[in-house]
């Protein structure tokens, strides 16, 4: 799966911001450190904008900027052939038809190296008026067409589904994870502290406050 399956299949962007704040939130109550999330949202990345990221701390990682403009992904799989490290320069198509509101993101410090590279082998992007998500027309390289890493770099995106979090974060964290209360994250509902000792034994659930905060997750009383 490419860049181009991808763009297929993720939702829109309203859906795909929700989706984005609930795996924050759900990484942030299995794992107090940092170092230990893969998932992160930042509802005040900027004055007017917010941010989606993952990072899977051995080189893969996707950034997501939501705007009033709508919404662009860079994903970057250190392994991939397409790498701008194989020829010092962005794979030839991943960029080269990034829309002109979006091309700041093109040159952004926080997805470029310290020499301005930018750090990226998959790139999409949908405007706000859009009906579709749109990529780039990129020539892969022999190895195939999911050489980009887009496949597993936006898979829980485009799976989009509770069970589908539940199976890789039991992999990943090691533990058994009950899925209504996934289910109950995904839906956005406030927390309680049944559905966080669900999901998270060991974790109190007033130390989540500021992660809340951050991520723009609902606070309240759940219904």
């Amino acid at each position: 799966m490419s860049v181009h399956d991808v763009a297929r299949r993720l939702p829109g962007i309203s859906a795909l911001t929700d989706l984005c704040r609930s795996l924050a939130m759900l990484d942030a109550i299995l794992a107090p450190e940092w170092d230990h999330r893969w998932h992160s949202f930042d509802a005040q990345w900027s004055p007017t904008e917010a941010m989606a990221s993952m990072q899977d701390g051995q080189g893969g990682e996707y950034s997501i900027v939501f705007s009033a403009d709508g919404a662009y992904a860079r994903g970057f799989d250190h392994e991939s052939p397409m790498s701008p490290y194989v020829d010092d320069a962005p794979w030839p198509g991943v960029l080269d038809e990034v829309p002109e509101v979006f091309r700041r993101y093109v040159d952004e410090p926080s997805f470029s190296d310290e020499f301005g590279m930018p750090v990226v082998t998959a790139c999409l992007w949908r405007g706000s008026g859009d009906d579709r998500w749109r990529a780039g027309a990129v020539e892969f390289p022999e190895d195939g067409e999911d050489s980009d890493g887009a496949d597993w770099l936006f898979q829980l995106l485009v799976t989009g589904t509770p069970e589908s979090y539940q199976e890789w974060a039991e992999d990943y964290f090691e533990m058994d994870i009950d899925v209504e209360a996934v289910r109950h994250v995904y839906a956005l509902r406030p927390l309680t502290d049944e559905v966080v000792a669900a999901i998270n034994p060991e974790r109190v659930p007033a130390e989540l406050a500021k992660d809340i905060k951050e991520i723009g997750y609902p606070a309240g009383a759940a219904e």
